[in-house]
């Protein structure tokens, strides 16, 4: 089969997983990174927000959506015998709700569409919360280099 077929073939798989984000999940991140805001660390300063207390970090929320991204090669099972994927980021990313501590999300990743001449597929990535919110939305660029 060739690349352009084996891409289109991909269209339309799609995952999703679920992960309850957690008290060290955003401290950890917060140490990792550096980033200390008060949005994160803080809960007395968050208490009177709209968000009624501390929020994860956005680039937390990205890094659950890269589990997705990774998951996806299960379901492009005869394109990974030849190619392997590697992301090339995540387009149009808007944080639409602050997520809390102890909030469950479902990321849902699904392949849209391919770029045949660029080897490349695109995924619509959805965050939803336990209350069935969209807390972020995404687009993936995932890049298949061949195997040699």
């Amino acid at each position: 089969m060739t690349l352009p077929q084996l891409l289109k073939d991909c269209i339309g798989q799609e995952v999703s997983c679920a992960k309850t984000v957690s008290e060290s999940d955003v401290l950890l991140f917060a140490g990792i990174t550096g980033d200390f805001s008060p949005n994160h660390v803080n809960e007395e300063a968050m208490h009177n927000t709209a968000y009624g207390g501390r929020i994860a970090h956005g680039a937390l929320l990205v890094g659950y959506m890269s589990r997705a991204s990774s998951m996806i090669a299960e379901q492009c099972t005869t394109l990974m015998q030849s190619h392997f994927p590697v992301s090339l980021g995540y387009d149009r990313v808007r944080f639409l709700k602050g997520v809390r501590i102890g909030d469950t999300l479902r990321i849902e990743y699904r392949i849209t569409e391919i770029e045949e001449a660029k080897a490349r597929t695109l995924a619509t990535v959805t965050m939803t919360n336990q209350r069935d919110e969209m807390v972020a939305i995404a687009v993936h660029l995932m890049s298949w280099l061949p195997r040699t």
